[in-house]
């Protein structure tokens, strides 16, 4: 008989609302009945003071550990990714978000969080809308520059790994099977290995990928050697929609489940990662959240 698939709960839906470990620790362990998280960095902003960092860091040391929770990484978040990051125009806007990540490493190494990923940046739009099917070359060789120099830092900080997500727009880098292939060509034998944390609704965006598209196999199968993590969530296949399990969609638990393990992914913890309003009441979320992390485990179960 073959293990469950490893599930977790990427802390996304926290934010603003269950901010602090003493909260969110008990509710993920308590609520949902998971022990293993992915931390947002939505949750602490590394440009804090570092007496701030350095108290957020132990809190998450003592109440993960009273509460027997394994948090894998600590991902960027929302308010990092709306900034274009390392591929703004402005070469001193990318070296900012690089030294972002760079204190993003040092935090996540002092609350023992042993990996740090994200989407890395986006070229600005051009004023006609042409959106080209590749960022140009002169952006790319910087992005990988970096990318390079920042597992350097991240040896340095202790990290074990280092993630890039890969998104559905033609403006962020990689968008497409082949881009990623490259990207960790380029960047193999880095100081730290980089890797790859897929989403279901990434690689299933239709109208840029094609109305055949439908599941995640192409990803899976094509990328399984550079892949360290997944993020699944229920969409439509026609937006990165973020819905938990209540709402309808495309992706059975099951269904995915299957996938992971045919593409020989069995192993490579996969993460809830939903987005809700913020002016959507308190406890709904917490319902529909319950619900989720139960269907998601009978799916991932193994008969």
């Amino acid at each position: 008989m073959t293990a469950d698939l490893s599930l977790g709960v990427n802390l996304s839906f926290c934010v603003k609302r269950w901010i602090t470990p003493e909260l969110w620790a008990p509710l993920v362990r308590e609520r949902l009945g998971l022990d293993f998280v992915q931390y947002s960095l939505d949750l602490t902003d590394p440009m804090w003071p570092t007496a701030i960092l350095d108290r957020q860091a132990e809190a998450i040391r003592r109440e993960t550990e009273d509460y027997g929770i394994g948090v894998h990484s600590a991902f960027i978040g929302l308010a990092h990714y709306t900034y274009n990051q390392m591929l703004h125009p402005d070469p001193a806007v990318r070296d900012y978000a690089e030294t972002w990540l760079a204190r993003a490493y040092a935090f996540a190494a002092n609350a023992g969080i042993a990996a740090v990923g994200g989407p890395l940046g986006a070229i600005a739009s051009r004023i006609d809308g042409h959106e080209a099917e590749e960022i140009p070359a002169r952006d790319y060789d910087d992005l990988v520059s970096r990318m390079l120099r920042l597992a350097q830092r991240a040896r340095s900080e202790g990290l074990s790994e280092l993630f890039v997500e890969p998104t559905p727009m033609r403006r962020e880098w990689p968008w497409t099977i082949d881009q990623a292939r490259r990207m960790m060509t380029d960047v193999a034998g880095s100081a730290v290995p980089w890797k790859l944390c897929v989403d279901w609704g990434h690689g299933t965006h239709q109208p840029l990928y094609g109305p055949q598209v439908d599941n995640m196999m192409p990803w899976f199968t094509g990328l399984s050697d550079v892949i360290g993590a997944v993020h699944i969530q229920q969409t439509d296949f026609q937006f990165d929609r973020h819905w938990d399990f209540t709402e309808e969609g495309l992706v059975d638990p099951a269904q995915s489940a299957d996938e992971l393990r045919r593409a020989g992914l069995a192993h490579v913890p996969v993460f809830l990662e939903v987005f809700y309003p913020f002016e959507r009441d308190d406890t709904s979320i917490l319902a529909a959240l319950e619900a989720s992390s139960q269907l998601l485990k009978r799916g991932f179960r193994t008969a």
